[in-house]
């Protein structure tokens, strides 16, 4: 249980597929610099009899009885955000690249219902970079130093979760989206769509790709701390 004072939220944070909390790790350590506890949650991404309700539980279990609960979740956490919220009230939460489901959706759905693989085609061709590979998509702006960092701590995600249903009913009353400008995984355009068709809200814009907690963990924290306002 925290021991900060009241009014200091505590930011809870979760990871996209894989389940590996070392994506945040440098957000982490930039958020506990600046006083507030962290609780970056590790997900069993590759267990093929975990889903979206294991994976909400175990973050409602890290939670524990902590209160002042700022949530973040990146890319495919955006499914066990919403889900959280609901055993949990929060302060606010915060999707980052992330992917934003309606009630009832599952990830799988999620692509061709969005349009995903679309905006994903048309977004390599105007950015002249070619069809998905890894590197290309994901890795295009993040330091090899730091990508040989966090290798030993990827694993793939189990096909369970595609198909896992993400059972909400409604989103938080206080949500904020922040999209790295140069994603090339989930382009800018779709995110600021499905952000206002699914959300009702204008998506904030920070320069980098899909990982932006590792490419600019800095400018994630100034988000979170609410110093850091949208740029086109």
């Amino acid at each position: 249980m925290s021991s900060l004072p009241s009014g200091v939220p505590t930011f809870v944070l979760v990871p996209g597929a894989g389940g590996s909390a070392w994506v945040w790790s440098r957000v982490a350590a930039l958020l506990a610099e600046a006083g507030h506890e962290v609780v970056a949650v590790d997900l069993p991404g590759d267990d093929e009899t975990a889903g979206l309700p294991r994976y909400a539980e175990l973050v409602v279990d890290a939670i524990d009885a902590r209160t002042d609960i700022v949530l973040a979740a990146g890319s495919l956490g955006g499914f066990t955000a919403p889900l959280v919220c609901e055993r949990v009230p929060v302060r606010e939460l915060v999707l980052v690249n992330a992917m934003i489901p309606v009630p009832g959706e599952t990830a799988g759905d999620w692509w061709a219902n969005t349009g995903a693989p679309e905006a994903q085609d048309e977004a390599a061709r105007a950015g002249g970079y070619g069809p998905f590979d890894l590197a290309t998509y994901f890795l295009h702006d993040v330091d090899p130093d730091v990508a040989a960092e966090g290798e030993p701590y990827q694993r793939p995600e189990a096909d369970v979760v595609f198909t896992s249903v993400c059972d909400f009913v409604e989103w938080p009353a206080d949500v904020r989206v922040l999209v790295g400008r140069d994603d090339r995984f989930f382009p800018v355009d779709l995110q600021r769509r499905v952000a206002r068709d699914r959300l009702g809200i204008e998506a904030d814009v920070i320069p980098g790709g899909h990982l932006l907690p590792i490419v600019q963990p800095r400018l994630v924290v100034d988000y979170l701390l609410h110093t850091t306002s949208s740029v086109a």
